[in-house]
Order: structure tokens, then sequence, then C-alpha cells
């Protein structure tokens, strides 16, 4: 049936030489022995082990078992030209990390719905295709990620602040930062989830007063479900991809 499989198999000459090869072998003979190249004792071993796991349906049907070694064979073969497998759709997940934005662009706040005052400034530029960042079964789009699974999320975000010393100089003007990730929903307003707030003094020789702001938290979403983070100023870092991001995944509970 070897030379049934190869009719039916695609493959180069000399992994076709090599099922000729294995098909000549008698019953009981070592593969090691008689098999010196070494890709052909990888597709001979492969066949041996994956016969042996369905023995009972090669007894039953030697067509069975020709569509069962003609899967194995596909198998070696994307292996030995490294083809990988399609990947299966995993949890729903996102991380998304900070472009530049200026508050030129803050008149886009309004899209998002009305905004708590403390918190006005909607971050509408994510990345989500770098090295730092990435999206799995979520939709971003316009600083909004979408949930595509309804279930239980892990939603978090963190800011890293930079105010110039003449914001929080000597003039007793004490800057308040403030973080909320926001909710939408059917409904025609974002609804809060989390706020985090955080007030700092910075000594007045100070060039900048640095200052990251972090929460998260577990929420249950629909599909449909938009979330995105809005701030007290765009007074941010932009320059490190690893101190500013956004984003959420499933947790199967």
């Amino acid at each position: 049936f070897l030379f049934q499989l190869k009719a039916q198999a695609p493959g180069n000459v000399e992994e076709l030489q090599c099922l000729q090869i294995i098909n000549q072998q008698q019953e009981g003979s070592s593969l090691e022995e008689l098999i010196s190249n070494q890709s052909c004792l990888k597709l001979a071993n492969t066949i041996k082990a994956y016969v042996a796991t369905v023995m009972s349906p090669c007894s039953l049907s030697s067509m069975a078992c020709i569509s069962l070694l003609t899967e194995a064979q596909r198998s070696y073969f994307n292996t030995s030209e490294g083809q990988v497998p399609p990947k299966t759709s995993g949890k729903p997940s996102a991380h998304l990390t900070l472009r530049p934005q200026s508050l030129a662009q803050d008149g886009n706040s309004r899209r998002f719905g009305n905004l708590s005052q403390s918190c006005r400034h909607a971050i509408a530029r994510w990345e989500d295709s770098t090295i730092h960042s990435h999206l799995q079964n979520i939709t971003y789009r316009d600083g909004r990620l979408r949930v595509n699974q309804a279930g239980k999320y892990y939603v978090y975000s963190q800011i890293y602040f930079r105010y110039p010393s003449d914001v929080a100089g000597a003039r007793g003007s004490v800057p308040q930062l403030v973080q909320c990730i926001n909710w939408k929903t059917s409904y025609s307003q974002p609804i809060l989830l989390l706020k985090g707030v955080g007030t700092k003094c910075w000594a007045p020789e100070a060039d900048y007063g640095l200052h990251a702001l972090y929460q998260g938290g577990l929420f249950e979403l629909k599909a449909g479900d938009e979330l995105f983070v809005s701030v007290s100023s765009l007074a941010i870092d932009y320059n490190d991809a690893a101190a500013s991001y956004f984003g959420a995944f499933r947790l199967d509970l």
C-alpha cells in the first residue's frame, strides 16, 4: 500500500525514493541499520510511530491505513519544508502601546461621548501591530477595543505622565494625574469602569515630574462592547512603548 500512498501524496523525488526503500524492508528489520539518510530515517520513524497508534483501524481496512499514512506523510512534509501548521484561534486578548498625539486632536474626544471633566482627553491613537503590541480575536479601531466574544475580561491600562517643570513649579500649581478606563455599550453614553488618581509635588528644580498610573479589573462584557482610555492631560511620555499601554484578555472562569 505504500506504492498506493506514493501515488496519492505529494512529495519530491528524494522523499518518494525513501518510501520505496521503506517498502522493500523486511519485517522486523532495523531502520537505523538499513537507512543511512537522516531525512528518510525521520520519515520512516514517523510512519512507524503513526502506524503503531492506529493499528486497530489498519487491521480493519487497508484504505483506512493508507489515509492515515497519507496524513502522517503530509505532517512530515510540512515539518521538513519549514511550513507551520495553521494556528488555531486563541482566547481574545489585546495589548496596545501609545502613539504620539497632541492637544490639537482633543476635539476628537467628543466622538467618545460625554467624559468626566477630570478625565476628558480620550486617547485615540494606539499601536496594535508592533513588537510590543498584539491583537487576537479583539478588534481595534480609532482608540477603542471592541469585544467580539462575550465573557469575563481582565481590562488594564498604564499611563506614564510627564509633566514639565513649568507646570509643577513653584507657582503653587500641583497637577492632578487622572486615568480612566471607559466602557461603551449599546447605551448612548460611556460608563466609567476604572479611575486612577495621583497628586504629586515635584521639586521646583526638577526638569520633569514623572509618574505612572496603573489600574486593572475584571468585568463581564458582551459582544459588541467597546473599551477606551481617557486622561486628565495628554502630557505623557510617548517615547517608551513599555511604559504606557492598554489591553484586555478573556478569562474562562
